[in-house]
């Protein structure tokens, strides 16, 4: 477990499957992510009670973000890891109720520090649809450099749209 004096980040434990089920099925969330459709309690029920929480293994890592009193705010996924150039994408939600508290930004330091020092990762990367200024703007402030744009890279009921690349050399 990773923390601060305002925030944890832990594994996934069953008794996050209700906030899961809200994130994961949010179609606005969607874009970024690789599914258009909804998940079943039943299929997150199994994908908590499957994961290995082997960061090596299953070359991605989910975390809650837990506030200090206790309550789950978000998820922060490490995901898309790459062994032979350490480096990981990084993703990060938290509930719209929670946004704008300096959550997320805390977060992205901890795990930062984390993947430094316990997984020899050199480098975190996302990816930011452009026109998503809140996104862009937490990133900077985590000390990410923007470094690119790819050209029509998620497709949504909007459109196309090109997306930011951030990065971080921890």
């Amino acid at each position: 477990m990773l923390k601060s004096d305002r925030i944890k980040l832990r594994a996934v434990e069953p008794e996050d499957l209700d906030l899961m089920y809200l994130i994961e099925n949010d179609p606005e969330l969607w874009p970024m992510g690789q599914t258009s459709v909804p998940f079943s309690h039943y299929a997150l029920k199994q994908y908590i009670a499957e994961c290995s929480n082997d960061f090596f293994h299953d070359r991605q890592l989910r975390l809650v973000i837990e506030k200090a009193d206790g309550v789950s705010v978000g998820f922060l996924d490490l995901q898309r890891y790459d062994p032979r150039h350490h480096r990981a994408e990084v993703g990060i939600v938290v509930v719209p109720e929670q946004q704008r508290q300096g959550i997320a930004s805390e977060a992205l330091r901890l795990v930062a520090q984390y993947v430094s020092v316990h997984l020899g990762i050199h480098q975190l990367y996302a990816l930011v649809v452009e026109g998503n200024a809140a996104s862009q703007a937490l990133f900077r402030s985590c000390g990410y450099k923007r470094t690119a744009t790819l050209q029509d890279w998620v497709y949504s009921p909007a459109g196309w749209q090109s997306v930011d690349v951030f990065q971080l050399i921890v």
